[in-house]
């Protein structure tokens, strides 16, 4: 007789394919962390498709979100207590041609990644009643250099790139969101499905755990790994990026990265740019 083959659970994952979330999911996505009686599906989209898709659908089990979507997504979701992206004192900026000032591009229209990211929201927060226009994050330095905008807000590896195109950094948010509440900036994380239930979240979340652990073990291959999502970033400015954004802080926010998350979000509800109170809880 042959045993009965035991039932196995898809837990289905949706990330970005930034380097640094490809080097994160490394373990996971290549099965050198296994949980046994579950399986884990990969699906790659950029994060305002699943931003929306969280809040609309709560579509995938496991899904990277912008901290600024969460409060939409609050009652379906629950933040992961790893896998966060979080400035040390760095994070989005403004970047324009080299004749603007900072002054300036606060009374142009600048080209934002999306409305739901949490670089809008920390630009929201720096200049309130600066007018935007909604171009694909991958689009805005090019969109700047070929004169339909004289600044915009970049995110992910235009951070380290931007210079090469002859614009220039006119304000760190980052930076910025230090000096104002000497506070980290936390601009991406993790959510799961509460539906999933106490035992499953828990699961999931320390087999995210192991897999970013496995990565900075194995931090050659992870690379390797996750340059093929790099958007033809040179492998030195990967590393570099993966660096700033997958470190000790991945692995655990600490106190301070969760009272930055609930203090940024706070912020956005008292100054009216989010309609709804967050109520941050995490599993893990």
């Amino acid at each position: 007789m042959t045993a009965p083959q035991t039932a196995v659970q898809e837990i289905s994952i949706a990330h970005s394919p930034d380097s640094d979330d490809a080097f994160m999911f490394y373990g996971l996505a290549t099965n050198k962390v296994r949980v046994p009686g579950y399986k884990f599906t990969h699906v790659l989209t950029d994060i305002e498709t699943l931003n929306h898709k969280a809040i609309n659908e709560a579509f995938y089990d496991i899904t990277a979100i912008s901290f600024h979507a969460y409060p939409y997504l609050q009652d379906s979701y629950t933040l992961m207590a790893c896998g966060g992206s979080v400035g040390e004192g760095y994070g989005p900026m403004i970047v324009a041609n080299p004749k603007l000032t900072l002054a300036e591009a606060q009374k142009t229209r600048i080209a934002v990644p999306g409305t739901l990211t949490t670089a809008f929201l920390a630009l929201r927060l720096f200049a309130p009643d600066i007018e935007y226009t909604v171009v694909p994050f991958d689009k805005i330095i090019p969109a700047i250099t070929a004169g339909e905008f004289d600044a915009g807000l970049i995110i992910h590896e235009g951070q380290l790139t931007y210079a090469n195109d002859g614009l220039v950094k006119l304000l760190d948010l980052g930076q910025w969101w230090r000096e104002q509440t000497n506070l980290p900036l936390p601009l991406g994380g993790n959510a799961i499905r509460r539906s999933l239930g106490q035992d499953t979240m828990l699961m999931a979340t320390n087999a995210l755990r192991d897999s970013i652990q496995h990565a900075l073990d194995h931090r050659e291959e992870a690379l390797a790994y996750a340059m093929q999502f790099a958007r033809d970033l040179d492998p030195n400015l990967a590393n570099r990026f993966v660096g700033m954004y997958v470190n000790e802080r991945t692995l655990n926010y600490g106190d301070d990265g969760r009272k930055a998350i609930r203090k940024l979000l706070e912020m956005g509800y008292d100054r009216g740019i989010i309609p709804h109170r967050a109520n941050v809880d995490f599993v893990g």
